[in-house]
C-alpha cells in the first residue's frame, strides 16, 4: 500500500479502534520472543562481558527478525492477494500507533480527578506510569500524567510515524521491537545492568531524533492553543532538555513544561526506592488539573502535526524514481 494512504489510514483506524485488549498485538509476540531468548542466553555465573554480548546478540536478533519477518509476511500475503496484503499491512501499521489509547488513559485519570476521587486517579495513573502512585496527591498525579503524556507522545506516536514514513511498516515494527527490548531488559538494576545495556543504548539511538521532533511539535502545538506558551516552551526546552537522566525523555518533557508553565521532574518512587531527578521549568508552579487537560490537547495537536509531516514525507518519497526504496 502506498504510504501516502497507509499512514493516514492507520491513524484513522487507531482513532476508531484504539488498542483493544482482545486483539493479538504484535508487541506481545515480540515480548514472548525476548523472554524466550533471555531464558536461552542467560546463564548463572556469567561474566559481565558475557552478559553484555548475550544481551547485545538478543537485541540485534530480535530487531532484525522483527523487520524481516514483517516484510516477509506482508510480501507473502500480497503475493497471494493484493487486498489481503494491504489489509495486513494496515493492521500492522495500526498496532504501531498508540494515540487514541494514550489520550483515553489520560482522560480517565482527569475524569477521576474531576470527581475528586484520588484513589481511582492513582489506580488509573498506575496503568501508564512506572512510578509508585499509591500516595500521590493531586499535583503529583498531574505531574506524572503530563510527564508520561510528553514521553509517550514521542515513543508511542511521533517515533512510529517517523519510522513508518521513512521505511514503511517493517521499520516501524523494528522500532517497536527496540522499544519493547528497552522496557523489558533495558534497566539499570543489577540483573540487567550488563545484559540490557545494548538494548538501552539502542533505544536511546532510535529515539534521538523523534524525541527532539516531539519537542519541536509541542512548541508548534503551543502556538495553536491560546492557553499555551510557545516561546517559553522553546526557552525551557533549550535550557532544561538535558537535565533528565534519559538523553531523550527530557526533550519533550521540558518543552511541555514551558508550554504549560508547570514544574516537572523531581523525586519519584519506583518499587519503594526513592529516585531523585532535576527539575524542569523550576520557575513555574506545580502542575494542576486544568494544566493536565491542556496537556492532552497539546498531545492531540502534536499527533496531527506528526501525521501531516509523516504523510508529506511519505508522499515525497513515493515520487522518487522507480527503483528507489519504497
Amino acid at each position: 500500500m502506498n504510504r501516502c494512504i497507509l499512514i493516514p489510514a492507520a491513524w484513522l483506524l487507531d482513532q476508531l479502534a484504539g488498542d483493544p485488549e482482545w486483539f493479538p498485538h504484535p508487541v506481545r509476540l515480540i515480548g514472548s520472543v525476548i523472554s524466550r531468548g533471555e531464558d536461552s542466553l542467560r546463564r548463572a555465573g556469567q561474566s559481565e562481558i558475557s552478559q553484555f554480548i548475550s544481551g547485545a546478540g538478543l537485541s540485534a536478533g530480535v530487531v532484525v527478525l522483527t523487520y524481516y519477518a514483517t516484510k516477509q509476511i506482508i510480501g507473502t500475503a500480497r503475493d497471494r492477494s493484493p487486498a489481503v496484503g494491504d489489509s495486513l499491512e494496515l493492521l500492522l501499521a495500526w498496532t504501531s500507533l498508540a494515540a487514541r489509547n494514550l489520550e483515553q488513559e489520560a482522560a480517565s485519570v482527569v475524569q477521576a480527578l474531576d470527581f475528586a476521587n484520588l484513589p481511582l486517579a492513582r489506580l488509573r495513573l498506575a496503568r501508564i506510569v512506572g512510578r509508585d502512585t499509591d500516595s500521590l496527591e493531586t499535583d503529583e498525579i498531574c505531574r506524572g500524567l503530563i510527564e508520561t503524556l510528553a514521553e509517550s507522545a514521542s515513543d508511542g506516536i511521533v517515533a512510529p510515524l517517523f519510522y513508518m514514513a521513512l521505511g514503511g511498516v517493517p521499520l516501524a515494527m523494528a522500532y517497536k521491537a527496540i522499544n519493547t527490548l528497552d522496557s523489558m531488559i533495558g534497566h539499570t538494576g543489577e540483573r540487567y545492568f550488563y545484559f540490557g545495556k545494548a538494548a538501552a543504548r539502542l533505544d536511546d539511538l532510535a529515539n534521538f531524533l523523534p524525541a527532539r521532533l516531539t519537542a519541536l511539535g509541542f512548541i508548534l502545538a503551543a502556538s495553536l492553543l491560546k492557553e499555551a506558551h510557545p516561546q517559553d516552551a522553546w526557552k525551557t526546552w533549550r535550557r532544561d532538555g538535558a537535565k533528565h537522566k534519559s538523553p531523550n525523555a527530557g526533550q519533550p518533557e521540558s518543552a511541555i513544561a514551558g508550554a504549560l508553565h508547570v514544574r516537572l521532574g523531581g523525586d519519584n518512587v519506583y518499587g519503594g526506592e526513592l529516585i531523585r531527578a532535576q527539575r524542569m521549568g523550576e520557575e513555574y508552579p506545580a502542575p494542576s488539573l486544568p494544566k493536565a487537560k491542556i496537556a492532552i490537547r497539546l498531545v492531540s495537536a502534536v499527533t496531527l502535526l506528526a501525521l501531516g509531516c509523516g504523510t508529506l514525507v511519505a508522499c515525497l518519497q513515493s515520487r522518487q524514481p522507480q527503483g528507489a526504496a519504497r
